[in-house]
């Protein structure tokens, strides 16, 4: 029998420059990670039993998602030490301050009526869910969403433990760094990566997020030009919806 696919999140975070280019972070995983060790990705990572008591406590509609968004803006802070969905901004030692709890396990509801600290869990805006199901491997159901750099937001850093380092650049940017064999993208981050690059501003990116109901999104292979290829729905926003499997990096 399958193992159960292991909910989790990932948060884009956007911010458009002065110079017109609309950038995001993306942090590098530890390679001692068992998941995606040494690939570069959005923050995130799996929901926990807290985000979901939170999400509880804050009577969102929808469990999952509310637990998953939850998840997303928890994980942001752990991993970049930034405050995303927050209803007000927390200044940069609030924000290490809560960081270092978290990193010594504290709960993040804790955390956050410690610090006086409100989420809006809504600012987040949902734009895929991928459920890869490669047999033998770990399985995540991972939800993503969208957001803004706020105003005022305290400077990215990587945490030293999960994630390594981080930067901003261009979705095209970050894609051409890949080919060019400076950082690892697995299989979802690249075909999300390659939908970004369309995109000039937020509001661009938020359009296309609306115009694509979020449908689960689980590869197959499929034999195309005598070769397998791992292949995605043509109908979700995506500009490249195949490539071929050996080359497709999986986790």
């Amino acid at each position: 029998m399958t193992d159960p696919a292991i909910p989790a999140a990932t948060l884009v975070i956007l911010r458009e420059r002065r110079s017109g280019a609309l950038e995001l972070l993306m942090v590098e995983r530890a390679a001692t990670m068992a998941f995606a060790g040494g690939a570069s990705v959005f923050p995130g990572g799996r929901v926990d039993p807290g985000d979901r008591a939170l999400a509880a406590a804050l009577d969102l509609p929808d469990p999952d998602d509310g637990a998953a968004r939850v998840a997303a803006i928890r994980e942001t802070v752990e991993e970049a030490g930034l405050a995303i969905g927050f209803a007000a901004m927390p200044d940069a030692a609030t924000i290490a301050a809560m960081r270092a709890a978290l990193a010594a396990g504290e709960a993040f509801a804790g955390v956050l009526a410690r610090h006086g600290r409100r989420l809006e869990p809504e600012r987040l805006v949902p734009f895929a869910r991928w459920r890869p199901d490669h047999p033998g491997m770990r399985t995540f159901d991972t939800r993503f969403y969208l957001a803004a750099l706020p105003e005022g937001a305290a400077r990215a850093e990587a945490d030293g433990g999960e994630s390594v380092r981080l930067g901003w650049d261009t979705a095209a940017g970050w894609l051409a760094a890949a080919a060019r064999g400076e950082v690892r993208l697995i299989y979802p981050t690249r075909r999300n990566l390659e939908r970004l690059a369309r995109f000039a501003d937020v509001d661009q990116a938020f359009a296309d997020a609306a115009a694509h109901p979020v449908r689960t999104v689980t590869p197959w292979t499929e034999v195309r030009e005598g070769r397998p290829h791992l292949c995605i729905p043509d109908d979700l926003g995506y500009p490249v919806t195949a490539e071929p499997l050996a080359d497709a990096a999986r986790g």
